[in-house]
Order: structure tokens, then C-alpha cells, then sequence
């Protein structure tokens, strides 16, 4: 560990094993294990504690009371040395619990870049979390579960294990969601249901009003037009080829992961 001590508060307990740059700033009464790895940039706050078979990349910011890289709450977790990646610039907020992956699956839980977590959010083992995901306050996502880029988390909402939520998807605050939300979908209200598109979204992120409006044309067929599932897939496949953009809704639903929330 070669961080000047300047950056590091006389309170934190750092093992010596652990690989810090030497930038890294460690506030007061932190705690970093000695399988730890942490980028350029990234600040420990105060009272965050990091362990587990860590890697974090650079310019990452860690909220008081934060607990990364902790064990699975899985009980058949038999202590292997599963694995943690966080990638660049993401914000960990207040009470945050991350956890490493179990040998059930691939033994790794790997968030991407640019995520914005919220106070009290879960992420639990063998999750992957793409890129500029926005997961609000309290959502709680169970064991396997995959957040595509983009995708917006609203406030307590829960994912059921090994369920799938799209890129650019977005989830209404409070729901419980048992099946996978289309990659460029609306999940609202109860029972949950796709509810629409991310239109606002799209718009956002620069998708063309032309694009968004085959989008939209794409999410009736497979929601609104009370046809199965592989008639509107059959329906679908030959419009992927003029609108490359919808080949990330198609293909998501032909994964077929635990059946699509309709």
C-alpha cells in the first residue's frame, strides 16, 4: 500500500496487503480488507467498510455506512473466494450493501460504470449492473439478477432472483418484480405490468423520434396486440434489420430468462 498517509485518517484500519492508489482518500474509521483493490481517484468517506476479493476502479465515491465486497447471504456460501468488480465513477450512497458472487454461478458480482445507487440499496450475489443505471433508495435486488445500462430502479423496489430488467427500462417506485422487463419498457402498477415505453427516456439519451416511434410500434406488437409471444417475435424479426436499435429488444426477449413481465 504506497497511499500517503496525508489521505488517510488516523481511524481507518487498512490491511497492509491491500493495493490502494495513491490518491485514494480514507476517511475516518473506515475499514479496507486485505483482498482489496481500489482505483485512482475513488473517496472513502467515513465509516465504510470494504472486504472480500475487491476490485474497484477509479474515481468511485463511497458514502458513510457503506459495506462493499461482504460475503453472500446465500447458506451455501461455504467461504470460496468469490469476487467483487465495481467499475469507474460510480456513487455509493448511505448504507449500501454490495455483495461477491457464490460458485453456484459464475462466482462474480460486477457493477459497471457511471451507476448512481441510492441510500439503503442491496445488490446481492452474482448480480451484474451494466453502465449509468439509476437505482433509487431502497431497491433491493435478489441473487442473479441482471440490470441492463440505463435501466432506472425506482425507490423499494424489489427484484426476485435471476429476473432480468432491461437497458433504458424503467421501474415504478415500489414494485415487486417477479418476471423480466423488456429492455426499453415501463413497469407499473398492480399487479405489475408493462405499462409502455421509456419514451422520456429515449428522448433523453438522444434516441431519433423516428426510432423511438418503430420502438413503440415493436412494444405493441408484443404487449397490446394479444398475440403469443412467438407470433410477435416472428413479426419483429424482419423490422430488426431496417432498425438496428430494436435488435436489443428482440434479442432480449427471445433470452426468454423468467418469462417476460406482459
Amino acid at each position: 500500500m504506497s497511499v500517503p498517509q496525508s489521505r488517510i485518517h488516523a481511524t481507518a484500519i487498512i490491511a497492509p496487503s491491500a493495493e490502494l492508489a495513491s490518491d485514494v482518500e480514507v476517511g475516518p474509521y473506515c475499514v479496507v480488507g486485505p483482498h482489496v483493490k481500489i482505483g485512482a481517484g475513488s473517496k472513502l468517506l467515513s465509516h465504510v467498510v470494504i472486504d472480500g476479493v475487491t476490485r474497484i476502479g477509479e474515481r468511485n465515491v463511497f458514502a458513510p455506512f457503506s459495506s462493499i465486497g461482504g460475503a453472500p447471504q446465500d447458506k451455501k456460501y461455504a467461504g470460496e473466494p468469490t469476487r467483487l468488480e465495481i467499475g469507474d465513477d460510480n456513487t455509493v450512497r448511505e448504507y449500501v450493501t454490495i455483495h461477491t458472487g457464490t460458485t453456484q454461478d459464475g462466482g462474480l458480482t460486477k457493477v459497471g460504470n457511471r451507476n448512481w445507487i441510492m441510500a439503503y440499496c442491496h445488490i446481492a450475489h452474482d448480480c451484474v449492473v451494466g453502465n449509468d443505471t439509476i437505482l433509487a433508495s431502497n431497491a433491493q435486488i435478489a441473487g442473479h439478477v441482471t440490470i441492463g445500462d440505463w435501466a432506472i430502479l425506482g425507490g423499494m423496489v424489489g427484484v426476485h432472483q435471476f429476473c432480468r430488467v432491461g437497458a433504458h427500462a424503467m421501474v415504478g417506485a415500489g414494485l415487486i418484480v417477479t418476471q423480466d422487463v423488456a429492455t426499453y419498457c415501463l413497469a407499473g402498477g398492480t399487479p405489475p405490468s408493462t405499462i409502455g415505453i421509456n419514451s422520456e427516456g429515449l428522448k433523453r439519451r438522444g434516441f431519433a423520434p423516428e426510432v423511438i416511434a418503430e420502438i413503440k410500434r415493436a412494444y405493441k406488437t408484443v404487449f397490446r396486440e394479444q398475440r403469443t409471444l412467438d407470433d410477435a417475435m416472428a413479426e419483429l424479426a424482419p423490422k430488426v434489420q431496417i432498425t438496428p436499435e430494436l435488435a436489443t429488444f428482440f434479442d432480449f426477449i427471445a433470452a426468454k430468462g423468467r418469462g417476460l413481465l406482459r
